[in-house]
């Protein structure tokens, strides 16, 4: 990499530290707190991943993904799933018509929602696998494949996943393979009381404020394309190993804990995302190489739903975040 080409990385980071900030103060005018959860969304969109988030009904999050969007000028689309929902009500669907100049019958593919930069899946698991599945090749491979042919998708591409953790009942639950697909898996907490008071009088009255863009969605890509040239030096990757390695109960000499805690761990993907994501925190914080912290700050929201825990954890009472806290703990001593 030559001098120049350095600089250029440097005078990037440096916009996207400041673009951080801005978008921060723009999502503020409508949401009240959560920023911890805005910035899962931002590493997970910079790291060209996906985001689940599990939250109780009404705290704002389909206003907040809808805000993001608006915020980083990208396209929006939303599906509400349903038990009915069907693939095509996803992906498009093939229809007869009649073309005016020649009079002859063809086909012709209408695009389903899946055609947005950010797409919220709202309630995913609310309709069965067949009609989940078809988000898989979209979020790992950003094609649709219909009627023979495959399709690419506008860049970025988000999928941004929303599940009701208190109702259970006429639920499918996601497949690993589908789960594994998501980077993140943020956990929406109710507002503090002086939040909910912010909130009440910000909802409550005839102003409202409305957001500006930040960042396009040229900008997004090239932010991207500079996560991957930040270096990460050998122990920090070793540690994302490490760490990952650690869940995996059919590992030799895999911890004892673990062993008897855990059914399944998480793959490598897992280690993948870890390193993906330590990046863009430590540029977001002005930093030229992520570190071993960085790694421990996002490794609950990458684990937390790659690891299966067994029925003796939930006898014992054993979550999967006190488990990966344990894990950590050990790792870096």
């Amino acid at each position: 990499m030559t001098t120049k080409d350095k600089i250029s990385d440097v005078e990037l980071a440096e916009q996207l530290q400041d673009s951080y900030k801005n978008i921060l103060e723009e999502v503020g005018k409508v949401i009240i707190g959560q920023t911890d959860i805005i910035t899962g969304v931002l590493l997970s969109l910079l790291s060209k991943g996906h985001c689940l988030l599990v939250g109780v009904p009404g705290l704002a999050k389909t206003l907040l993904i809808k805000t993001i969007s608006e915020v980083l000028d990208l396209s929006f689309s939303r599906i509400q799933f349903t038990p009915d929902l069907m693939p095509s009500d996803i992906t498009g669907t093939e229809l007869l018509e009649q073309n005016i100049d020649t009079g002859k019958r063809e086909f012709h593919f209408v695009k389903g929602p899946v055609f947005a930069n950010i797409l919220l899946a709202d309630e995913i698991n609310r309709t069965p696998p067949k009609t989940q599945a078809a988000l898989l090749e979209a979020m790992q491979e950003h094609q649709v494949t219909a009627a023979g042919k495959s399709m690419p998708l506008d860049e970025p591409f988000f999928v941004l996943a929303t599940q009701n953790p208190i109702e259970q009942e006429g639920t499918y639950p996601l497949p690993e393979a589908q789960l594994d697909r998501f980077m993140f898996n943020l956990r929406i907490e109710y507002p503090s009381k002086e939040e909910e008071i912010d909130i009440v009088k910000a909802t409550t009255g005839s102003v409202r404020r409305k957001p500006e863009i930040v960042m396009t969605k040229e900008q997004i890509k090239t932010f991207q394309s500079l996560v991957l040239r930040v270096p990460v030096a050998d122990n920090v990757i070793e540690h994302a190993v490490n760490l990952v390695s650690m869940t995996r109960p059919n590992m030799n000499g895999a911890h004892a804990k673990v062993s008897k805690m855990v059914e399944w761990g998480a793959g490598p993907r897992a280690s993948q995302y870890m390193i993906l994501g330590a990046k863009v925190k430590a540029l977001l914080d002005s930093r030229t190489t992520p570190a071993i912290e960085d790694v421990n700050a996002i490794a609950k929201p990458i684990l937390r739903h790659r690891i299966v825990m067994s029925f003796t954890a939930e006898a014992e009472g054993v979550t999967v975040d006190s488990l990966i806290d344990e894990l950590i703990e050990e790792q870096t001593l």
